[in-house]
């Protein structure tokens, strides 16, 4: 009788490790008295070793130091700096100060940190600056300026219409131009050029409109067809054309340096003047700044590592050693020719918007140019379509409502569980002796409940929960049922449009159907295949299948993406091939300019990458069938299509079964490869519900209880699936037994 205790005392040990372990991460403060500055940054290349070397010269305090993706930066400090964790100091470009104001991620700069009149640049500080109040000290200037072959052109082109005459003189297969036309960003310089902008800074309204965004677009299309700037070129292309050879100028800014190194020739210039206006492009200009945390506000180190990051002796070494642009005026810009050159574009570029109507401006304008440069609609239709989606976006939240019903229906089920406890009970007789006697077997499994509650329950109910409510992160309100009458009444458009839940919906059956179907057949057959005795080297053949499994998905996807281009990828080059081998004239295929085409390159993809787990499934249930019983209906003289069809076939499937919905699942959420192989297009017709979720959360103004809705219906729609298919197999295998 004394052993059970000590069980007990053991199996508690590894939880109170847990609970500690946990502790120590819910509340750091109590695992160290003196923690170091945190610091954020998006660098990389010379960028990050000039920002390593600043701060090896900041003594006043310990410097821990994080490097975070870009794209990533954002999402993480929303996730930890709410939670008083993160970082003290960030350094990020100036458009994300509207939002992180906002969500209350930044703090005003002290009034002592605050220098003195003339040592920024005006743009600089107009950068930082929102209500009159400072968020940041600026850093650096970014923006496009126009990289020059210069064994291709001996001087940099002073107009556009000189680029596209370059044309005729270049060698086959060089292009006068290479930028990323169909991106607003880089758009952005042309449509300057004619008089135009993507937001009207004052009312923060959307701009991309009128003639002079027609006519802007009109050209980049005219410099398209006339072949003067590559199709579908994103900036992977435009690097590799310019190293190549193969593009005599680029539009790049200062990030593109560190990928050309010094295995090209090139000179830098302002962007050319368009013939056509008299006007020069005037891309938008990014400045880079150091921001405060709330913590780090509070935090006198903190204060001292912001200025020195912004001092004088700061920005000469990020020149000398990144060959950054520096956002003062009391600095001297070294004698580098590439450096003056940008200086000077930055004088003439228009400041990019801190506001966060900016950033639910992006995705509209790039499907409407990119609908644009395919032909797909006209400029001026196009356009106005776009303006109709950044509204939607921007629209007010729903009104609040009153919690009550949900407080009433809580309580009501709360007590019915209590009634429900009670009864089962009461029909115990020695309910609390079972209790006792099974202490020992809860504090085994109290570790992995603990772990399961944390890491997957809490999770869940927070998500649920956030769909309930609308509004900014930092200030949602509770709203009810809002966000998912909003869903399933299609904002109140059609309830077939694009974009609507019940088309996503569609697609994302489809995807997973047409999916499901291609694993499993390739998979089955594959594994019928390699489970064959005579066969030879099947080690061999089984890990050269399984390597598309264990390569990253996201890798590749973006190899499958590139595969894809319309220009430059391998199956246009096998398209080249034959029509050359058997004098075809088969033309290459725009695979993201139609849903047919596109749905097709992400099925291939995810294809795959998922056959290979039905092929171990299959071979593993393959090693269970009795050899016996197979060689008993070979002497009972059944056929080889009889044995598989009714003995290696139905005594697989119960193994089977569990893979095909777990593989159903999987593909229902595959994010990643309808993300980076087809991004949505054309038009977002390929989305799927997760990648139309992530849409709202992360590039719609942040509408995180609307996303929040969208997860907690695709938890249904699979719930509800699962059980449905389990139901019915299970009557299936009985009527069968």
């Amino acid at each position: 009788m004394r052993s059970t205790p000590r069980r007990s005392r053991r199996a508690a040990a590894p939880l109170a490790a847990l609970l500690l372990l946990l502790t120590g991460l819910l509340f750091p403060g109590l695992a160290a008295a003196e923690e170091p500055l945190v610091v954020w940054h998006a660098y990389r290349g010379a960028e990050e070793q000039a920002l390593e070397r600043i701060l090896a010269e900041f003594e006043d305090a310990e410097v821990e130091v994080l490097a975070l993706p870009y794209d990533a930066f954002a999402s993480k400090l929303e996730s930890f700096v709410p939670l008083g964790q993160g970082p003290d100091v960030f350094i990020d470009a100036h458009e994300r100060l509207g939002n992180f104001r906002e969500r209350g991620l930044v703090a005003q700069i002290p009034a002592e940190l605050i220098p003195r009149e003339g040592a920024y640049l005006g743009q600089a500080i107009a950068a930082v600056t929102i209500d009159g109040h400072s968020w940041g000290l600026p850093l650096s200037q970014k923006c496009l300026a126009l990289f020059v072959n210069t064994p291709l052109v001996a001087t940099a082109p002073a107009t556009l219409e000189e680029i596209v005459a370059l044309k005729g003189t270049l060698p086959e297969g060089v292009y006068p131009l290479a930028y990323e036309a169909r991106g607003a960003y880089a758009h952005a310089a042309l449509l300057a050029a004619f008089g135009g902008e993507l937001l009207d800074p004052e009312t923060d309204d959307y701009a991309f409109e009128g003639p002079a965004a027609e006519r802007s677009l009109a050209l980049a299309v005219e410099l398209v067809e006339a072949g003067v700037v590559p199709e579908d070129a994103d900036g992977a292309l435009v690097t590799n054309l310019f190293k190549a050879g193969k593009a005599a100028t680029v539009f790049s800014g200062p990030w593109f340096l560190a990928d050309l190194g010094d295995e090209v020739s090139f000179t830098v210039a302002p962007l050319p003047v368009v013939e056509e206006t008299g006007e020069p492009m005037r891309p938008l200009l990014t400045v880079e700044a150091a921001m405060l945390s709330p913590r780090g506000a509070q935090n006198p180190d903190a204060l001292r590592l912001l200025a020195h990051l912004a001092s004088p002796e700061a920005a000469q070494i990020r020149a000398e050693v990144a060959g950054s642009l520096s956002a003062r005026a009391d600095v001297p810009a070294p004698e580098d020719p590439v450096l003056q050159a940008f200086a000077r574009q930055a004088e003439l570029a228009q400041l990019m918007p801190s506001t966060s109507a900016m950033r639910s401006l992006w995705e509209p304008a790039n499907r409407a140019i990119r609908k644009v440069m395919r032909h797909d609609m006209e400029p001026g239709p196009a356009l106005s379509e776009a303006r109709r989606r950044f509204e939607d976006v921007r629209r007010p939240p729903p009104e609040p409502a009153s919690p009550t019903p949900v407080l009433v229906l809580l309580g009501l089920l709360s007590l019915a569980g209590a009634g429900l406890l009670v009864h089962r009970g009461r029909k115990r007789a020695d309910l609390l002796g079972d209790l006792r006697r099974s202490l020992p077997a809860y504090a085994y499994v109290a570790i992995g409940a603990l772990a399961v509650t944390v890491l997957v329950l809490l999770p869940i109910l927070f998500g649920a929960g956030a769909a309930l409510f609308a509004g900014k992160p930092h200030e949602m309100y509770y709203v009810g049922l809002a966000n998912f009458r909003e869903i399933l009444s299609a904002r109140g458009g059609e309830l077939l449009s694009t974009g609507s839940f019940y088309v996503v919906l569609a697609v994302t059956v489809l995807w997973t159907v047409v999916n499901v179907f291609f694993h499993l057949a390739i998979g089955v057959s594959l594994g019928l295949v390699l489970s064959r005795p005579a066969m030879k080297l099947k080690g061999v053949y089984r890990v050269l299948l399984i390597v598309p499994w264990a390569v990253p998905s996201y890798v590749t996807a973006l190899a499958w993406r590139g595969m894809f281009h319309r220009q430059f990828g391998a199956v246009t080059g096998l398209i080249n091939a034959i029509n050359e081998l058997f004098g075809f004239s088969i033309e290459p295929i725009a695979w993201f300019a139609r849903f047919s085409t596109a749905f097709t390159a992400n099925v291939a993809t995810n294809v795959w990458l998922g056959f290979p787990f039905m092929m171990v499934v299959t071979l593993g249930a393959l090693a269970a069938v009795p050899k016996d019983v197979l060689e008993a209906a070979e002497v009972d003289g059944a056929s080889r299509w009889q044995r598989l069809s009714r003995i290696t076939l139905p005594m697989i499937a119960p193994t089977m079964l569990p893979a095909i919905t777990l593989g159903a699942i999987w593909t229902f959420n595959m994010f990643n490869v309808v993300f980076l192989v087809s991004g949505g297009d054309p038009d977002g017709t390929t989305d799927i519900l997760v990648s139309e979720a992530y849409r709202w959360a992360f590039t719609r103004d942040a509408q995180y209880g609307y996303a929040a809705a969208y997860a907690v219906l695709i938890f249904l729609l699979l719930m509800g699936t699962s059980r449905l298919t389990d139901k019915l197999l299970g009557r299936e295998t009985l009527g069968g037994s």
